[in-house]
């Protein structure tokens, strides 16, 4: 209905300002072809610019985006069809039987293609196997029917632009063949000829032809229509359908973005002329303008409104004084190296039937790159809901909501598959709002290296420790960094045969305490066996260590204090549970420790906090590689230390600002890597 509306209302004011030019400046045009044209130039919505803004803006995966880019698709492919019709009508003094028949061979030219080519694309991505290099043979192919698909359109009369574009619709949107063609033809046409394209628009272009002040008010006239009639008719079906009065405004000047295909379609319509050089200036002109207010109009209306709405919710910690009230934690991944290992800790992590129904939100961090192409950006955001074509085949991306969803619906979880598509710069700010508005009491981050056949742990890739590194600062939620080493092997486990075994190092602090909490719901899975090590230290080391500064002393004390206490009950509401060991293990130095976590066998899972308190822990890593993961996280992925298990490093939230990681290692962070 959005889209209808986006197209039929601009469209009706075009073909009524069109009678406006048709008396002033274009008086010896066909009347019936520039009817058409302007009507179709005024209700253009530019499809890829606009899924280039609502990326950039963070709103490409919202309800709004969604809604946006889905009315933004229905109107692209209507504006093409009347662009055909328009150019059908545009021939030079031909009988309306000839203008009939070119239309009608491009109805039947359309059907061939739908008929004939999608089952040729699929034989051929059949062939095209996920991990192997495709054919070129399938990319010459490809690119040779585009080419004749042109030809015959602009043998036919109509543009060979739109037998292209009829080809780009039928290309199947999923598997290695349109990631290929993308790869092959993306740079080429994006980095030169479609600045070409623009340059020839600007050449075409004469702003002094609009000279004088009718030209001016032509020009005010044309671009306050195309403004009123694509933002008031969008508004009006959105509030008609129950869409907010806000957010109903913002998708009328999304819906309002113009850009290359207002081109060409302008273009077109000067090639046959249709539009002289001074209706041509002013249409393009208010394309740009019409563009160019797009972002910040969204950003005044939309965005800030967005900021202001922060959830005011009670569980932002693992701790807390009911333990059986609802766990809601964001499970953040990259790719499917994380999926397997991430779902069996979501499987420990949801305790017993007695507790409140775990909630997880799995977010997928997807890149926005210079190079991603809308189409294939709009295809990763359909994932989270969007009406799309080729929803049968499978692709990677799918394969990864279905193995969230299955889990959900054989396991006690609520569970919800969702995507972020942002630049690594910014995308920290995706991962704490999303956290923010799912009322989320951890995120669980992948950690930025992964487990290769030997043991060690390789970097994945540098940029997601930055995200990683501002996600612990900025987030208002316990964070929680989980270096995986195949926990329950490459893939999911079932509730049934989970067989784990989970230790707690606990030196005390407040981090120490969340990893601590965290551990005791893993405890009531049937499936987890737990263990807890608390470090004391020496008394004749302690007497040494008590030399420091009032204030430190006493929040030394009070830490001191609530571990006790914590730990008191723990053991009170633990101790008739055999699946949980407490041991205290007094220690003189860091080496003692180091012995102690050494002599620990069959671990799976290592829950430890990322600033514990005490010397002895800060001693154990003193030029750590990795300051977000603390002393003793850093000590459990060091190379010099030998283990198999799996480490999940907590942090808990305190209601401030947690310390600039630089502060604490002077170290760049992409020292070694």
């Amino acid at each position: 209905m959005i889209a209808m509306a986006g197209i039929s209302f601009p469209f009706a004011l075009g073909i009524g300002s069109s009678f406006v030019l048709r008396q002033t400046i274009s008086k010896d045009v066909n009347s019936a072809a520039f009817l058409v044209f302007m009507g179709v130039a005024l209700s253009i919505t530019a499809f890829p610019v606009l899924a280039r803004i609502l990326a950039e803006l963070k709103l490409l995966t919202t309800d709004i985006g969604r809604m946006a880019m889905s009315a933004a698709a229905v109107n692209d492919v209507a504006a093409w069809i009347l662009l055909a019709l328009a150019v059908a009508l545009s021939g030079t003094g031909q009988s309306p039987l000839i203008s009939l028949w070119v239309f009608l061979s491009g109805c039947i030219f359309v059907i061939c293609c739908i008929l004939i080519v999608p089952p040729i694309f699929k034989w051929m991505a059949l062939r095209c196997h996920e991990g192997e290099p495709v054919d070129e043979v399938y990319i010459c192919s490809t690119l040779a029917a585009v080419l004749a698909a042109g030809f015959v359109t602009d043998t036919i009369g109509i543009h060979a632009m739109f037998g292209a574009f009829v080809i780009g619709i039928l290309v199947p949107k999923d598997g290695p063949l349109a990631g290929a063609l993308v790869e092959k033809v993306e740079d080429l046409v994006s980095g030169l000829f479609l600045p070409l394209y623009f340059v020839s628009s600007g050449l075409k272009t004469n702003i002094a032809t609009i000279r004088g002040l009718q030209s001016w008010g032509l020009f005010v006239l044309v671009t306050v229509t195309a403004c009123f009639g694509k933002i008031v008719g969008t508004v009006l079906v959105s509030l008609f359908c129950k869409v907010p009065f806000r957010e109903a405004v913002t998708l009328g000047f999304l819906m309002n973005t113009k850009g290359l295909v207002e081109l060409i379609v302008l273009n077109i319509g000067k090639d046959r002329n249709v539009l002289n050089d001074q209706t041509f200036s002013i249409m393009v002109l208010m394309a740009v303008f019409t563009t160019f207010i797009t972002t910040p109009v969204v950003i005044a209306v939309y965005k800030p409104a967005k900021r202001a709405i922060l959830a005011n919710y009670k569980y932002r910690t693992v701790e807390r004084e009911n333990p059986d009230t609802q766990l809601r934690i964001l499970a953040c991944f990259h790719s499917t190296r994380n999926v397997a290992s991430l779902l069996n800790l979501l499987e420990a992590s949801r305790g017993t039937e007695k507790r409140e129904k775990l909630s997880v939100y799995a977010l997928h961090l997807m890149e926005l790159s210079e190079r991603s192409s809308a189409i294939l950006m709009v295809h990763k955001a359909r994932r989270n809901g969007l009406p799309f074509w080729h929803k049968g085949h499978r692709s990677d991306s799918s394969n990864i909501v279905v193995a969230f969803e299955t889990y959900g619906q054989l396991g006690r979880v609520s569970i919800k598959p969702m995507t972020s598509i942002s630049s690594m710069s910014d995308m920290h700010e995706d991962v704490c709002s999303t956290a923010e508005s799912k009322r989320a009491a951890i995120i669980i981050l992948p950690f930025h290296k992964h487990q290769k056949l030997d043991g060690s742990l390789e970097v994945t890739r540098s940029d997601f420790r930055w995200v990683n590194k501002r996600v612990l600062e900025h987030a208002t939620c316990s964070v929680g960094i989980f270096v995986d080493r195949g926990l329950g092997g490459n893939s999911h486990v079932a509730a049934s045969n989970v067989s784990c075994f989970v230790t707690v190092l606990f030196f005390g602090g407040q981090d120490d305490r969340e990893a601590l909490a965290y551990g005791s719901r893993m405890a009531d899975h049937p499936g987890i066996s737990l263990m807890v090590i608390r470090f004391l230290v020496e008394p004749n080391i302690a007497g040494h260590n008590t030399i420091v500064n009032v204030e430190s002393g006493s929040s030394t004390t009070n830490s001191s204090s609530l571990d006790n206490d914590v730990l008191t009950n723990f053991k009170k509401t633990k101790a008739n549970n055999n699946t949980i060991k407490y041991e205290e293990k007094p220690v003189e130095n860091s080496e003692q420790v180091i012995s102690t976590i050494r002599e620990i066998g069959n671990c799976n899972l290592f829950l430890v906090g990322r600033s514990p308190v005490g010397e002895i822990a800060l001693a154990l890593n003193k030029r750590s590689e990795c300051p977000e993961l603390g002393p003793v996280g850093s000590l459990l992925t060091s190379p010099d230390f030998s283990t198999a298990a799996s480490v999940l490093v907590v942090q808990q939230y305190n209601g401030q600002v947690p310390l600039d990681l630089d502060s604490i290692s002077g170290q760049d962070l992409t020292d070694g890597e």
